[in-house]
């Protein structure tokens, strides 16, 4: 007598448990897929047309209402100097300005920021005119990969412009958001603290 429970060493019962494995990996795949579909700019039911005013510019795109600040930056609007890192709000390499505040573009849904100010690296300066922050990095050769770079700087002018550069202590404080793991942490904040003596001389001065 057969019983139709116990395994199947055969051929046959070998092809069958395949089948039944490889349409099980199937629908896992295309769940998989429609998860990830949406991708900015794709023409889905959900894409709309979104305005934003990054680094002082109107720009017009077409993206998925569930697309991130940060994909919409790089993947429509081509300002691929904000960097994705953990996309996931741990590492700062995507720290931008939004009104005037550090934010993190990968934890923001780009559809919110249509009535904001937005600005990233691309408008903080240029390699021809550089902001002091970028060159105090520079002159202090705040970093090494360059990969956590701009969202490094992002968060160094905000240090001083929100007052938290008085000591070393609150600077380092301020910046444990921003990692970088070629541990260029010293000359980092070497280069936040020339930016703020350079500002004091400036204010007594006038």
């Amino acid at each position: 007598m057969t019983d139709d429970t116990t395994f199947d060493p055969s051929r046959r019962g070998f092809l069958k448990s395949s089948a039944a494995l490889g349409g099980s990996a199937a629908a896992m795949g295309l769940g998989e897929a429609a998860a990830q579909e949406a991708v900015p700019g794709d023409p889905t039911p959900e894409a709309v047309e979104i305005t934003l005013r990054v680094n002082g510019a109107e720009r017009h795109v077409r993206a998925d209402i569930r697309a991130s600040l940060l994909d919409v930056l790089r993947d429509r609007l081509k300002l691929t100097g904000t960097k994705k890192g953990c996309d996931a709000g741990h590492c700062g390499a995507c720290t931008i300005s939004v009104n005037g505040e550090r934010r993190l573009a990968c934890l923001t849904l780009a559809i919110r920021h249509q009535d904001d100010e937005i600005g990233t690296i691309e408008g903080l300066g240029n390699p021809d005119e550089m902001h002091s922050m970028q060159a105090a990095f520079v002159r202090h050769d705040a970093f090494q990969c360059g990969y956590c770079t701009p969202g490094q700087i992002m968060s160094a002018v905000a240090c001083i412009e929100t007052g938290n550069a008085d000591t070393r202590e609150e600077i380092k404080e301020f910046m444990s958001g921003n990692i970088c793991r070629c541990a260029a942490f010293p000359n980092i904040v070497a280069a936040i603290e020339d930016v703020r003596d350079a500002d004091l001389v400036r204010e007594r001065d006038t």
